[in-house]
């Protein structure tokens, strides 16, 4: 990728309090067209990078305002075309920025000292930079959205790499998957909901803080760190049985009444609602599995494996039949890649328990039954899988990985517009740079015309 576009990230939106410590007097370094890149902006920048251990590629001080400029020449014609982001897409991703952040630091009280500033002062940072970040990965898009290689131009492509040019491809492998969980025994749910209605009535009667319940005892152990807060959430970002009683409570003093979700048994204390959104806490309780009730599971996925083994059902008729996997379910039990959007995996890229089975599995095998956690749920599900295809480890060839060649051609020609765009931008651009920050080897020499 020839060319390179800085984005600037939470910290660099907060730090300069950390760095400017009121002693340094702040000024105008460069000008593009109506705006200015400030001297604290720069540092920021070189902060940040220095906190994360991010390796920037010459001197700070000549790469981070050219990256700047090159996000004000974007954002500049993003306002001509009138290209916008949505402002409920700009929040969500802010809401998930800063929820991630309140988790990693332990609070949002913590966060707030850490950062000497507001929760909401943040929140205001970090919409602007939000919104720019999406509006110029959108101006791009548009500005090469025409670049579509034909069959015949990825051919000539592939034909005119050198052979060490020519990726290597992992081993992949297609895959699919039937599951259930082992049923709960009646007695489990009972004593699971007796808790609960014990942690409700000992916030009711002020014997107990529910933040102080959630640190103990909740089973979500990411939000049990806030005392079980969750930050502010949408409708769509929360699962519709927690969602449906969350958005109803409007008394902060009051405990939900015990709501089920996949994930558990919870009861829910509202903190506070803000127009469509809403931040709550919660406290997750998860039924245990008996062992015999495990081995009872894989006894009867044993047998599903064997009929299918005697033709009596089809895998694909034994998940619509027996599958609790509502994400492979309904097709055929095919698993997804969600980082690709394809039915291809690389081993990595499988959970552990599954790659362990099929590796040494061939294409059109069953697994003998197994148990594997399900991450998101946290919880044990028993399975048999099926290896529908298997590739090895190869070189790219046009056939099998036309794909992939072709999207290696799109990013080629795409940075090459990309690169052609910003030259072309920098001269219809007034650009004014200070006399000091000017003795730079810069990727777009023409800055000073």
């Amino acid at each position: 990728m020839r060319y390179r576009l800085w984005i600037t990230g939470l910290l660099s939106l907060l730090s300069v309090s950390a760095w400017s410590g009121g002693s340094v007097i702040d000024e105008v370094i460069w000008i593009v067209g109506d705006d200015a890149i400030l001297r604290s902006e720069v540092e920021e920048e070189r902060i940040r990078a220095q906190y994360e251990g991010q390796q920037i590629p010459g001197d700070p001080y000549c790469y981070i305002p050219e990256q700047m400029a090159i996000q004000k020449l974007f954002l500049h014609q993003a306002d001509l075309d009138s290209v916008t982001v949505s402002e409920s897409s700009v929040s969500h991703q802010v809401d998930m920025r800063l929820n991630y952040y309140i988790s990693q630091i332990g609070s949002k009280e913590k966060m707030e000292e850490y950062f000497r500033k507001t929760t909401t002062e943040i929140r205001e940072e970090m919409m602007t930079s939000v919104r720019n970040q999406m509006i110029i990965q959108q101006m791009q898009q548009k500005l090469t959205e025409h670049i579509k290689p034909s069959p015949a131009e990825v051919r000539r492509f592939y034909n005119s790499l050198p052979a060490d040019s020519i990726p290597t491809i992992p081993a992949q492998v297609e895959v699919q998957i039937l599951s259930f969980e082992p049923p709960v025994p009646i007695e489990e749910t009972e004593r699971i909901k007796a808790k609960l209605r014990e942690f409700t009535e000992r916030v009711t009667s002020g014997k107990a803080d529910f933040s102080m319940l959630a640190r103990l005892y909740s089973e979500d152990t990411e939000s049990a760190k806030r005392g079980g807060e969750l930050g502010f959430m949408g409708k769509g970002q929360l699962v519709p049985e927690f969602a449906n009683i969350a958005f109803n409570l409007n008394d902060p003093k009051r405990v939900s009444r015990i709501v089920q979700t996949e994930y558990g048994y919870h009861i829910i204390q509202l903190i506070e609602k803000k127009g469509d959104r809403i931040n709550c806490r919660h406290i997750l309780l998860r039924p245990r599995v008996q062992a015999q009730d495990k081995i009872n599971a894989i006894n009867k996925l044993d047998s599903i494996r064997h009929n299918i083994l005697d033709s009596t059902i089809t895998f694909e008729q034994a998940v619509i039949r027996y599958s609790e996997d509502k994400n492979t379910a309904m097709n055929a039990g095919q698993m997804t890649n969600s980082q690709t959007g394809s039915s291809k995996f690389e081993y990595k890229d499988l959970p552990p328990e599954i790659a362990k089975q099929i590796y040494n599995m061939k294409e059109g095998e069953i697994s003998q039954p197994f148990v594997m956690m399900d991450v998101q749920k946290n919880r044990d599900v028993c399975a048999i899988v099926k290896l529908t295809s298997k590739k090895d480890i190869h070189q790219a060839n046009i056939i099998d990985d036309f794909q992939v060649i072709k999207n290696m051609l799109e990013q080629k020609l795409s940075a090459e517009f990309i690169h052609e765009w910003i030259l072309k931008k920098q001269k219809d651009t007034y650009v004014q740079i200070d006399p000091d920050w000017r003795g730079c080897d810069w990727e777009y020499p023409g800055w000073i015309h």
